[in-house]
């Protein structure tokens, strides 16, 4: 027999090549000639010495190719190489991932390999086989073997020292354990072995020791000095110590923890048993890499020889970004670097296409100059995106087959864009809105992530932060928040997003998250009102400090479900500072006040196209789309400075008010000039100039 793999680059060590030869032979376990697997091999199903237990269900029925078997009870069989589409998906979507360990993870048994270091090597062999023919119990083959091998914590240690762990694994495990660990996958060692054995392969593996499910070696203790002198045999209390134990020990991790999906993998019945019980694990796969048990393979949902083959099943995802702007292509290029990284490699495909809206940029296409330059020289110059980003003319081009739609364009276009690729986004996609801001309906306000979900189909995650795009380009310290409903979603999106500049957290609050990076916009509007008056520091915080408690109490009166610790967060008061000092709302109001002040007024479209450079400005018109609701619901004066702010920017009160909101709120306008709006105001107030407040409705409705 041929060990599939090997130690140090892929040789074999010659005394485990003898040794699992030996007792392959004794084992009725058929020889595997080569390292190379055919592409249809066809083997044989024992039918006598090692049955499937007929208590073992849910798994496929024998691929019999015949129904003749010889004298010695063997029928052939093809073991499925191909896994189900069921199986694939289990496999794609585990939470956990529990591996035997002895002739799985490692290309021997290790009590075995002790016996032989002992120099009782066939003795332990005959009942290691006596184990798997039926013969013998797993309790009494382990007792039996114990007994014999008669070792002493000094030979444990000799052996240790004499076997390294990276010398006892199997070829590909480092690897695929690796890739499993960098997805957040849990990873369980459960092994009839022992623990004595097991911990230093867990330990090379980075396995903590609290996964590791395995057998315990019963030590009899010096009263003199309190270290273990003896072995007396096998732990009995230990799950693994007995049949079905492994079941069983699947059903305590999901018992202590909520796994969803659980996996086990390994190359003996006592595995395949993992998926017999109520609790046990969700998919079997079976591995024949060291030996090939035909009752495991003939029965296995999915059978493998190679850890590669696992590796390449595991889903990689294509990523699309949906906008061009700073904040799109800022974004974008933390996206690249991420999955052009070697830890990211296996869970993203490196190529992020990018939709970039068409325009000519010096008599040439924007998308032409963006991939043949890796900068975007209109909306982010002298930034390189990477040259991993696409730049894709067509939004459907760019979303097709994209497993993650990142979707970053300016809320008012949000709509027609997935309009445009309804239906033609992947079954199964997700997606996360890094857009701030608000559509609303006659039905109500509705947020960008219920219009994504709705219109496509699709989860949709919100990002929130303070993200000024120029300081996350030049990696500045940074953080943002991810708001979710699916968590296990929001973990794929921090990964993709998280950069070591970059700080994610994520809170099961995307209303909350996402109303803050919505109303924070009319907030930093009122900062560079502040600013473009000259006013002092304690001036603007108190605007500042108005805001925050506006934001906090309109999105709980719409989402009552929305937390108050959301605000203290990055997508609450970290983004409503950066915007109010940093953000373009202020400079395009502070620049509009000025011109106010000096009697050159200017219109917010005016100054959006000269300072913004083809950005869009969304603080006015998210101020006018929360002010229809403030309206329609006469909440003029519950919400004093996101109506005075509204008022101010539509030319109905004189920019200076914008001090005064308390009065602001609720005062006559008429469309004349400011002077002689404000003598109607200072002269009317007790005259009953004002208006009528409207009543307060119940409820407000709110569009899914």
């Amino acid at each position: 027999m041929r060990i599939r793999g090997g130690l140090r680059g892929g040789t074999v060590h010659p005394a485990n090549n003898t040794m699992l030869m030996q007792r392959s032979a004794m084992a009725g376990v058929l020889p595997r000639q080569g390292l190379m697997v055919p592409s249809a091999p066809s083997r044989l199903r024992m039918s006598g010495a090692y049955m499937v237990p007929a208590q073992i269900r849910g798994l496929r029925p024998a691929r019999a190719i015949g129904d003749s078997v010889d004298a010695n009870g063997f029928g052939p069989y093809t073991p499925r190489t191909t896994p189900t589409e069921s199986a694939l998906n289990i496999f794609r979507k585990a939470d956990a991932i529990c591996f035997d360990v002895d002739c799985t993870v490692t290309i021997n048994d290790s009590l075995d390999l002790l016996g032989q270091f002992m120099g009782v090597a066939k003795e332990v062999e005959a009942l290691t086989s006596q184990a798997m023919d039926g013969t013998l119990s797993l309790k009494d083959s382990l007792e039996q073997r114990l007994d014999i091998i008669k070792c002493t914590p000094a030979d444990i240690k000799r052996f240790l020292d004499a076997n390294p762990a990276q010398t006892r694994l199997t070829s590909g495990i480092t690897t695929f354990v690796r890739a499993l660990q960098s997805r957040g996958i849990q990873i369980f060692l459960i092994s009839g072995g022992f623990r004595e054995l097991m911990l230093p392969v867990a330990e090379y593996l980075g396995i903590p020791k609290s996964n590791c499910i395995c057998n315990r070696m019963q030590w009899q203790f010096d009263d003199e000095t309190g270290e273990a002198t003896k072995l007396l045999g096998l732990d009995l209390s230990e799950l693994t110590a007995h049949n079905m134990g492994k079941p069983q020990a699947i059903d305590r991790i999901r018992e202590e923890f909520p796994y969803q999906s659980v996996v086990m993998i390994g190359d003996g019945i006592t595995d395949l048993e993992a998926v017999t019980a109520s609790g046990g694990a969700d998919l079997f796969i079976g591995y024949g890499g060291v030996v090939e048990r035909p009752a495991v393979a003939s029965q296995a949902e999915w059978f493998i020889y190679d850890w590669n083959e696992l590796l390449s099943n595991m889903r990689q995802y294509k990523v699309a970004m949906v906008g061009s702007g700073a904040w799109a292509c800022a974004a974008a290029r933390l996206v690249a670097q991420n999955t052009r990284n070697e830890t990211c490699a296996r869970e993203f495909q490196e190529t992020v296409n990018m939709w970039v809206f068409e325009e000519d940029v010096n008599g040439k296409k924007l998308t032409e100059i963006i991939n043949e330059t890796n900068e975007n020289p209109k909306y982010l110059p002298g930034i390189n995106l990477g040259p991993n980003v696409k730049a894709v003319p067509s939004v459907e081009e760019a979303v097709k087959d994209a497993d993650l739609i990142i979707l970053c364009a300016p809320h008012q276009f949000l709509h027609g864009i997935c309009k445009s690729i309804a239906g033609k986004t992947k079954p199964g996609a997700m997606a996360i809105s890094l857009t701030k801001g608000m559509r609303v309906r006659k039905d109500g306000p509705q947020l960008i992530s219920a219009m994504v979900n709705r219109i496509l189909g699709i989860d949709c995650c919100v990002l929130m932060g303070a993200n000024i795009a120029t300081d996350v380009a030049a990696e500045n310290m940074s953080e943002a928040v991810i708001g979710y409903d699916i968590k296990a979603n929001a973990k794929v999106w921090k990964k993709l997003l998280s950069r070591p500049y970059f700080d994610i957290e994520l809170v099961a609050d995307p209303e909350g998250a996402e109303m803050c990076g919505t109303l924070k916009n009319v907030v930093a509007i009122a900062a560079g009102m502040s600013d473009g008056l000259g006013a002092s520091a304690n001036s603007k915080a108190a605007l500042i400090r108005q805001g925050l408690t506006e934001m906090r109490k309109f999105s709980q009166a719409l989402f009552p479900s929305v937390r108050e610790e959301t605000f203290f967060m990055g997508c609450g008061i970290g983004d409503l500072l950066a915007t109010c000092y940093g953000g373009r709302n202020r400079k395009v109001a502070e620049a509009w006040t000025q011109l106010q002040v000096a009697g050159k007024p200017a219109s917010f479209a005016d100054l959006e196209r000269d300072l913004l450079q083809g950005q869009k400005l969304q603080g006015i018109l998210t101020s006018n789309e929360v002010q229809e609701v403030i309206q329609a619901q006469g909440w003029e004066r519950d919400y004093p400075l996101f109506t005075t702010v509204n008022r101010i920017a539509n030319n109905k009160l004189p920019v200076s008010w914008v001090f005064r909101f308390r009065e602001g709120a609720t005062a006559a306008y008429m469309d004349s000039s400011a002077t002689e709006m404000m003598e109607k105001y200072d002269t009317g107030i007790e005259s009953g100039v004002m208006p009528k407040r409207k009543p307060k409705a119940k409820a407000v409705p709110v569009a899914a």
